[in-house]
């Protein structure tokens, strides 16, 4: 069974903009994902990254006309400037933490839920009211919110320096147990071969 350490941020377009495709490659594949959700922000500074605010003029058009370009291919609901972006990713990203701790419902529909909050639905994910919302659609106990802060803390800190160490500089990104790695949610066809290659 392969393994596929995702490195993603809970408020980023195109980790929202994955779907839920990641998990269905997995599926396929008889894949076991490691959801490794990270602060975005300090990976773009601890990797040569630019913050999408403070990017040269072409790049943020470019950034827009390729969000508009690519949520409008996928057919999924997307709002370019969402009313709480950006916002503390910290909670939400505790919340992924302590459902992977707790097993108990669907991780990757937990991810998703977050990321359309923002980019589809108009809500802060950073609210508690939010996130026990989210956690409950995806079959966890909401109480979840209030549990396990400070490995939640220590594990989203160890995440960024995993994700510098193994060279990932963006999100989505999946890094497979051989050491393979793909940015972008516009690599995961490349991600699927590349698990189909490693069964023969």
């Amino acid at each position: 069974m392969a393994d596929i350490d995702y490195y993603f941020a809970t408020l980023s377009p195109y980790s929202y903009l994955a779907g839920t495709r990641l998990e269905e490659v997995a599926a396929k594949h008889g894949a076991t994902i490691n959801y490794k959700p990270l602060d975005i922000m300090a990976l773009f500074a601890r990797t040569g990254g630019t913050p999408p605010k403070d990017r040269h003029i072409s790049r943020i058009e470019y950034r827009t006309q390729e969000l508009l370009r690519q949520s409008k291919a996928l057919g999924m609901d997307f709002n370019l400037q969402p009313a709480h972006w950006p916002t503390n990713m910290a909670p939400s990203s505790y919340a992924v933490i302590a459902a992977v701790q707790d097993g108990s419902g669907d991780v990757g529909k937990l991810c998703h839920s977050f990321l359309r909050a923002c980019w589809a639905e108009e809500k802060d994910i950073a609210q508690d009211d939010v996130i026990r919302d989210c956690l409950s659609q995806s079959g966890f106990n909401p109480d979840l919110a209030d549990s396990g802060l400070l490995v939640g803390a220590e594990t989203y800190a160890a995440n960024l320096e995993e994700a510098v160490d193994r060279g990932v500089f963006g999100a989505p990104f999946y890094v497979t147990e051989d050491g393979q790695r793909f940015w972008g949610q516009d690599r995961l066809d490349d991600l699927d071969n590349h698990l189909t290659g490693m069964k023969g």
